[in-house]
């Protein structure tokens, strides 16, 4: 249990922080501000601020996320009432405000605020060392900095620096770019597992090895040869002759082969084995591996395609046969996944890690408000009608779609439960 646990961590971390570095990694490129990428959640363990960008680890191994100027995850901590220290600079210009009441992180003008604009004139006003008499007001550096109540250090967002202030193009492929880094993680992994096989299969009828001892190598077969034919029936690859084989358990057949070019005939009777509740012929046979390169390369991406397609071909079936919860898992169900993928090993691991990341990227483009589908949506939307979305509008529409995937969250959760643990 432990050990799923583990994994279940590093799996579902590993999805969301490459998801996460995808937004970050566009929005600079595009000149958003990011004013934070967190490793992990909750309380922070350690914070650095390198070129606007705070960098923190929090004690929760969960993931991570980024907060980008103007978007709906940025909020201040600042307040109308609230009592900070200034920090000025030769001039006069504020260029970082505390808000932590943290003693010793600097000595400066203490201010209860009485209005502040960090967004468009860059302005704070307040009474200085509790004079009430006179109201102060102080222009603030476009790159001053704010200490938050945690005592965390981030930049102010002044409008420039946001979210709606940077190029449609530059936008959409902001809110693109998590779902683009989940396809590349998936196939990223998909081929490493190419690489951590012993050879890829190559679906053909030509014989990859010979069990000694066995019906086939009692029949006169060895590695090389092609079965071309069980009891005149066809075999053209490996799931023909599987499949001819299989049907037979305890009775002798006829087998056609090709070795070294010349054809062949014998006979071999399979062995009956058990296999859940059917009995299947085996001859003792292996298929032919491939172990290239490009072999393995291809692997990686026919499972990436393969896998995107069941996804998709999931969804049009909830769209055409009706929705169902059982159609849908939350974390009670990846970490359900996590239990079977680990009792598998490593490359059981990996290949789940690549099936929920091309699984999480497509889902996350489909176009419901607050997931970056939506955000989408909404883009191609500005780029019909040729002018921004009112702010007041896209709120409301984030904050329904918001409410709506927390609801389906806590009904697939529940519902994953009843599946797994309630019998």
């Amino acid at each position: 249990m432990l050990l799923t646990i583990i994994v279940f961590i590093i799996v579902f971390g590993l999805l969301v922080l490459v998801h996460e570095f995808g937004h970050y990694f566009f929005a600079k490129r595009a000149g958003i501000l990011v004013r934070e990428f967190a490793i992990g959640m909750g309380p922070k363990l350690w914070w650095r601020q390198v070129n606007g960008t705070t960098y923190t680890l929090r004690c929760l191994p969960l993931g991570g996320y980024v907060r980008l100027a103007g978007s709906e995850e940025d909020e201040e901590d600042l307040r109308v009432g609230m009592s900070v220290t200034l920090e000025l600079n030769e001039t006069g210009q504020v260029v970082k405000i505390n808000t932590s009441q943290q003693p010793g992180l600097f000595t400066g003008l203490p201010l209860q605020v009485t209005a502040f604009d960090l967004v468009d004139t860059l302005t704070i006003k307040g009474y200085v060392n509790g004079d009430e008499t006179t109201e102060q007001t102080y222009a603030v550096d476009h790159d001053a900095e704010l200490v938050e109540k945690g005592g965390t250090t981030v930049r102010i967002a002044p409008r420039d620096t946001w979210v709606n202030s940077a190029p449609l193009p530059a936008r959409m492929m902001t809110n693109f770019a998590g779902a683009f880094n989940n396809f590349l993680l998936s196939l990223v992994a998909f081929v490493v597992l190419g690489f951590t096989l012993a050879g890829i299969p190559t679906n053909s009828n030509q014989l990859g090895q010979v069990a000694a001892g066995s019906p086939a190598a009692r029949a006169g077969l060895v590695a090389g040869d092609r079965i071309v034919a069980v009891n005149g029936h066809p075999t053209k690859d490996w799931e023909a002759l599987a499949t001819q084989i299989a049907n037979h358990p305890g009775q002798k057949v006829t087998l056609q082969y090709r070795h070294q070019g010349k054809l062949k005939t014998t006979t071999a009777t399979p062995k009956k084995v058990q296999q859940g509740k059917q009995t299947v012929g085996q001859i003792g046979i292996s298929e032919r591996l491939d172990h290239s390169i490009a072999a393995r390369l291809n692997y990686g991406w026919h499972q990436f395609i393969t896998a995107g397609t069941l996804i998709f071909t999931i969804l049009g079936h909830m769209v055409t046969h009706g929705f169902s919860l059982n159609d849908l898992g939350g974390p009670v169900a990846i970490y359900a996944g996590t239990s079977q993928a680990t009792a598998l090993g490593f490359n059981g691991v990996l290949n789940f890690l690549a099936l929920l990341s091309i699984n999480l990227g497509i889902v996350n483009l489909l176009p419901i408000p607050a997931l970056d589908g939506g955000k989408l949506l909404l883009n191609i939307i500005e780029a019909i009608i040729r002018r921004p979305i009112p702010e007041k509008a896209e709120a409301i529409v984030s904050m329904a779609g918001f409410f709506f995937l927390l609801l389906l969250m806590i009904l697939v959760t529940f519902n994953d439960i009843q599946r797994y643990f309630i019998h």
